[in-house]
């Protein structure tokens, strides 16, 4: 087996890997030498490509995760040590240059991240975490990317502008619809539909998603009181002023209602999309997350819930 390391931002080191020291989020350019491994362990693909997969009546895709089908001269496996955001560029090159059939492991620098969690990976030390990179077991994963093209790794989330005030607009998962609001009315300040926060599922369909209930930008102190009772409080004229210096835990979700499903859309006014921690520089009107149609060959410990 081929054994790279992808360094992102720090000195780990990996017993007989090849080693790659990367900045924090490493650039295409940066990843050329995955492009050129993936290419002599695989010199020619012999199974269905992208668009013959897409136009197959076969949709078996759409079920649990499987292992790649294609059998590389060398087995080759990508460590990433690094944050989320590292981790989901290497992934994006991955996919973009349709060589997800490599192994991946995952060392993160923060084990509480959404991704080290998703994968497992929490409670193993350092030692733990090293051993699994180089010899665990690989479990796939769905791989869920955007429309632009961009894999998430641990967690993504969607709000208006700079998370302020509440969504404006409609987010669906598959067919049901997780939030709607106009923008008719004033937005809440503690407590209402700001957006959604969505996690990659261990296996079928692909997406988890639940709705932002408060703001994503702090507004004071953490308030004892809920952030719907502050709401209740800052709609009395009366009682308004209790909350003037209040604030709440910022970017709650609504764990009672968690939708699934294979893709997630919206549409709206001044969409923020933010990737593992990257927010992208624009708002859009529109944005989808969708399960690609190759699986993530992932080095896991297995199944967990970041939601």
């Amino acid at each position: 087996m081929r054994l790279i390391h992808c360094a992102c931002a720090n000195t780990t080191s990996i017993p007989g890997a090849e080693h790659h020291q990367l900045p924090e989020v490493p650039t295409r350019k940066d990843l050329r030498f995955l492009d050129a491994a993936a290419k002599e362990c695989l010199p020619e693909d012999p199974t269905p490509s992208l668009a013959e997969i897409q136009a197959s009546p076969n949709v078996a895709h759409l079920g649990q995760p499987a292992p790649a089908p294609q059998q590389p001269d060398e087995r080759l496996r990508i460590v990433v040590s690094g944050t989320d955001k590292a981790l989901a560029a290497v992934l994006t090159r991955m996919m973009r240059g349709d060589y997800l059939w490599a192994e991946v492991a995952y060392l993160p620098v923060y084990p509480s991240s959404p991704a080290a969690v998703l994968w497992g990976l929490s409670r193993l030390d350092r030692d733990s975490l090293i051993s699994l990179a180089t010899s665990g077991l690989v479990i796939p994963s769905p791989c869920v990317r955007t429309d632009t093209g961009e894999v998430v790794a641990g967690a993504a989330a969607i709000y208006h502008a700079d998370g302020a005030s509440e969504y404006v607009g409609e987010i669906v998962v598959d067919s049901e619809r997780l939030l709607y609001r106009s923008g008719s009315e004033p937005s809440a300040r503690f407590h209402g539909q700001f957006g959604a926060r969505l996690v990659p599922t261990p296996g079928a369909p692909g997406i988890a998603s639940s709705a932002l209930t408060t703001p994503l930008v702090p507004s004071g102190p953490v308030s004892r009181r809920s952030p719907a009772q502050l709401e209740r409080l800052h709609r009395l004229p009366l009682l308004r002023g209790l909350t003037r210096n209040a604030g709440v835990a910022p970017g709650q979700t609504d764990s009672s209602r968690v939708l699934t499903g294979r893709a997630l859309q919206s549409g709206g006014d001044a969409i923020t999309v933010e990737l593992d921690g990257v927010v992208r520089p624009r708002t859009v009107e529109r944005v989808t997350f969708y399960r690609h149609l190759r699986d993530i060959q992932s080095v896991k410990m297995g199944a967990n819930s970041g939601m």
